[in-house]
C-alpha cells in the first residue's frame, strides 16, 4: 500500500518537475530571441559604420517621431558607436543569462532522470510481487 503511495507522489513530482522545465525552455527560448534580435541590430550598425561612404559635410538627418532632424556627421558616428557598445554589452549579458538557464534546465533534466529511475525500478519491484 504505501509502494501505491510513493508511487503517486513521484508521479506528482515527475509531473511538476516536467511542466517547470517546459517553462524554463520557454524560457530560454525567449532569450534566444531577444539575443537574435539584438545580433541582427549589431550586425545592422556595424554595416554603418563600415559603409563610411560619407564626406565630412555631407548631410545627415536623424528620425525624432515624425520629423528629420540635421546632425553632425561626427556626432551620427558617435552615437553608432555608443549603439554598438550598448549592443554588444547586451549581447555579452545575455550570453552569461541564457548559459545559466541552459544550467538549471540540465540539472532539472537530471532530476527527472532521477524521478523517473525511482518510478521503474517500484514498477518493477511491483511486476514480481
Amino acid at each position: 500500500m504505501s509502494s501505491s503511495f510513493a508511487l503517486r507522489d513521484l508521479q506528482r513530482d515527475l509531473e511538476n518537475k516536467a511542466n517547470d522545465l517546459g517553462k524554463h525552455q520557454k524560457e530560454i527560448a525567449k532569450n534566444h530571441q531577444l539575443r537574435k534580435k539584438y545580433t541582427i541590430q549589431l550586425g545592422e550598425n556595424e554595416l554603418v559604420l563600415k559603409l563610411d561612404l560619407l564626406e565630412e559635410d555631407a548631410n545627415v538627418y536623424k528620425l525624432i517621431g515624425p520629423v528629420l532632424v540635421k546632425q553632425d556627421l561626427a556626432e551620427a558616428n558617435a552615437n553608432v558607436r555608443k549603439r554598438i557598445e550598448y549592443i554588444s554589452a547586451e549581447l555579452k549579458r545575455l550570453d552569461r543569462f541564457i548559459q545559466g538557464l541552459e544550467g538549471e534546465q540540465n540539472s532539472k533534466r537530471e532530476a527527472m532522470m532521477k524521478i523517473q529511475q525511482r518510478l521503474q525500478s517500484i514498477q518493477a519491484g511491483k511486476a514480481k510481487a
